[in-house]
């Protein structure tokens, strides 16, 4: 059967492809954003400064700390992507979301199990720039190759996985081909696992299944308890492979954003030590909000890795504010083997 070697936990959002100086892009559409979720309430910028002020967050915002922090996620990412080489698994799946890349407001399916033979990733064009959000360009390297580049499925273990998911209750959209859009601002597979790819396997990429939860976009996105249950649900299909091969687990995103709660992001990390599912699965739905919505990729990759006898650490823990009203995005790093 096949053997579940290595879980890890990571972040991949734009300040682990920026410099610090350029961290600061996102701060005027952080000023003209009229509500940010933070904690089950909802403010405005300057109410998200009265409030969190006591906090002196500009401090932890300045160049200098942004440039410590930058440096301290370089050398996790750098971690990672190590273990990955030791352990060397052959095959992956990886636990991301869509924030309307391959997807469109014509389609936003819950859960989606890539099932082809190969997928693509490529640079934005020149008319896809200009259709980008402030700072994105500027992380692309980070999860999109310099050129047109197609990666290896793993169609027997998708299949498995959707077939097991209808056995227990998930109705799960099966995708083949990677779509294009016309006139949109992304083509290829989405920085979730784009970034997996360059920064983890170092774009020495195996056969993979992605799979994809719409964390980000109501009205259907999955609860937590939904998604660690699905997580369950891949492990046991995982389980039931007739083949030796290595199979490694991601769950890709997180942790808090676009406003950093490191109160919420430590009991992630300590419910993850501990396989605390009762934690994970017990948060009320208005935490996982916006970016921060990621972490249900944590908790469907706690679903697979529970199950398992692997035992690991955390890398590190990296809050990364650009702005004293705490926005910014917490990049957390953890591997089992």
């Amino acid at each position: 059967m096949a053997e579940i070697v290595l879980g890890m936990w990571t972040s991949h959002g734009p300040t682990l492809s920026t410099t610090p100086e350029q961290w600061l892009m996102r701060v005027k559409a952080d000023q003209n954003r009229p509500s940010h979720p933070f904690r089950l309430g909802n403010y405005s910028f300057d109410e998200l400064k009265e409030l969190r002020k006591d906090e002196k967050l500009g401090e932890q915002a300045s160049l200098k700390e942004r440039t410590i922090r930058h440096g301290r996620c370089q050398q996790a990412i750098t971690r990672m992507a190590d273990i990955w080489d030791e352990v060397k698994p052959d095959v992956a799946v990886i636990m991301g979301n869509d924030q309307k890349e391959i997807f469109t407001d014509d389609l936003i399916p819950a859960f989606t199990v890539f099932s082809g033979e190969k997928l693509f990733n490529e640079p934005a064009s020149e008319e896809q720039i200009p259709l980008m959000a402030p700072g994105i360009h500027e992380a692309e390297s980070g999860h999109n190759p310099a050129k047109y580049t197609e990666y290896p499925g793993q169609v027997e273990l998708s299949r498995l996985i959707i077939e097991q998911s209808t056995k227990d209750g998930f109705d799960v959209a099966q995708m083949n081909k990677i779509p294009r859009h016309e006139n949109h601002w992304s083509s290829g597979v989405g920085h979730a696992f784009g970034y997996i790819y360059r920064q983890v396997m170092r774009d020495k990429v195996v056969p993979n299944v992605p799979i994809i939860t719409n964390t980000f976009f109501p009205p259907n996105q999955p609860t937590a308890k939904r998604c660690f249950e699905f997580g369950r649900t891949i492990g046991k299909a995982i389980r039931s492979w007739d083949s030796d091969l290595k199979v490694a687990i991601f769950g890709s995103g997180g942790m808090s954003h676009f406003v950093i709660d490191e109160d919420l992001d430590q009991l992630f990390i300590k419910a993850i030590r501990e396989r605390d599912a009762d934690t994970l699965i017990s948060l009320e739905e208005g935490y996982f909000q916006t970016g921060t919505s990621e972490l249900k990729n944590w908790i469907a990759a706690a679903g697979i890795l529970f199950d398992t006898d692997l035992g690991g650490e955390l890398v590190d823990y990296v809050p990364c504010y650009r702005s004293e009203a705490g926005t910014g995005t917490a990049n957390g790093f953890v591997y089992w083997r």
